[in-house]
């Protein structure tokens, strides 16, 4: 692994910083979670279109850049910082993958450009609050979580010839703004039950969408009702779709870790410019054992997330362009593991350490806090993602095993004691 950034990748950093430290400081932020979009339009008209990052995933076949996951999840690391709002990570992490891997050669060229161009955005819409499992981050997703033939979920039948969706999906990221929704739903019954992608366009007729309350403001979330509402395949009914969730889900990951990594390296940063000029007893706080002590455990635990980080993004990367990574290298859920911790624990120390002003809602540490809150909630927890690391490592396979010879030698000495017992 080379661990060195290239030149371009370097480049990309440098110029996203200048825009988005000029253009989305922390009251632009919150000016711009208040707009119907949710989301500053003319920022993320900049980004597509001076920059295309929407597009720098997308190979150049489809008017992309042709980058792989580790460009991404730099940008991603940026915005972060900030905690920029925009609908990128719905739009180019989540669905515009799912368009390449498993839409036709139509929809591939009628829908990945203009993503590219960022013209049209999109979501992707799972049934229930199953994002996570949807995306193989907290367990196996080959359930029943997009409705497993019963009541609930997404419903798909065919109706004349089409498609027709019934049902809602909750925890829709900027479902509220999307042009096109990628909706997950299960079709055939219990005879042939299988999960199935479809694109659902925001002028739908008997298509219902509702911006919900979250916790994270930058982070819009949204409800999405179908009542019989008229639905394009995406691709065909014999796709992978579990896989291609999967692997998608651990590209997520990966750029969610990245912009919780820049979130907790700039909520770190503010921090320590804080203790160095708030004054107590005559003396800067920063300058106190203590204070040290705990923004020197808050900088390892960064640290420990950066290399996390940047390791799942190579690893990701590698394995798009066809080397150095398979089904084995898929990390990005320990390394979001490992990125959800230290930004919780960064935006804590935050908190505690700007004092009186701190504990305030309007004050900047929280917004840093809400989102270490929400993406544990949405793609976590931090537990079950360690966990499913564990199992595909084949951790619990061993415990398993060790578990039954325990067992096995328990019941050998229950055993040898009831034929010492019969003996006496």
């Amino acid at each position: 692994m080379d661990a060195a950034f290239s030149a371009e990748q370097d480049e990309i950093r440098r110029t996203l910083r200048e825009l988005i430290t000029k253009r989305s400081g922390p009251d632009e932020v919150k000016a711009a979670v208040r707009t119907p979009m949710g989301y500053d339009t003319a920022l993320w008209s900049a980004l597509a279109e001076q920059l295309g990052l929407p597009g720098l995933a997308v190979p150049e076949a489809y008017e992309g850049v042709g980058c792989t996951a580790a460009e991404l999840a730099l940008a991603a690391e940026e915005l972060g910082r900030e905690l920029a709002p925009s609908p990128l990570f719905s739009t180019a992490v989540l669905a515009a993958p799912l368009v390449l891997s498993l839409g036709t050669e139509e929809q591939k060229a009628a829908h990945l450009p203009r993503i590219a161009s960022g013209a049209l955005t999109a979501a992707l819409a799972v049934p229930g609050a199953g994002l996570a499992t949807a995306l193989g981050l907290v367990g196996d997703n080959a359930g029943d979580w997009a409705g497993g033939g019963r009541a609930g979920g997404v419903q798909a039948r065919l109706v004349d010839g089409g498609w027709r969706l019934y049902g809602e999906a909750d925890q829709v990221l900027d479902g509220h703004s999307a042009d096109v929704l990628v909706v997950a739903a299960h079709a055939g019954g219990f005879a042939r039950s299988r999960t199935l992608l479809f694109l659902v366009w925001a002028d739908a007729a008997e298509l219902r969408r509702t911006r919900q309350t979250s916790l994270d403001e930058t982070r819009a979330q949204a409800r999405v009702e179908l009542r019989d509402v008229q639905a394009e395949l995406l691709g065909n009914e014999g796709a992978d779709v579990l896989g291609a969730l999967t692997a998608v889900g651990d590209v997520a990951a990966t750029v969610v870790a990245a912009e919780a990594l820049g979130a907790a390296d700039r909520v770190l940063e503010r921090t320590v410019e804080y203790v160095r000029q708030r004054e107590q007893f005559g003396r800067a706080i920063g300058s106190f054992q203590a204070v040290k002590h705990r923004l020197a455990d808050v900088y390892v635990q960064v640290q420990a997330a950066r290399s996390a980080a940047y390791y799942a993004a190579w690893a990701a990367g590698a394995e798009a362009a066809g080397f150095g990574g398979d089904g084995a290298e898929r990390v990005g859920g320990l390394a979001l593991a490992q990125a959800l911790e230290s930004l919780r624990t960064a935006a804590s120390e935050a908190v505690q350490l700007h004092g009186g002003i701190g504990f305030t809602w309007e004050h900047e540490a929280h917004l840093y806090f809400k989102r270490a809150s929400s993406d544990e909630l949405l793609f976590g927890p931090v537990h079950r993602l360690r966990g499913r690391g564990a199992e595909r490592a084949g951790l619990f396979a061993g415990a398993e095993a060790a578990a039954s010879v325990g067992e096995a030698a328990t019941s050998v000495g229950e055993a040898a004691t009831s034929v010492g017992e019969v003996a006496v």
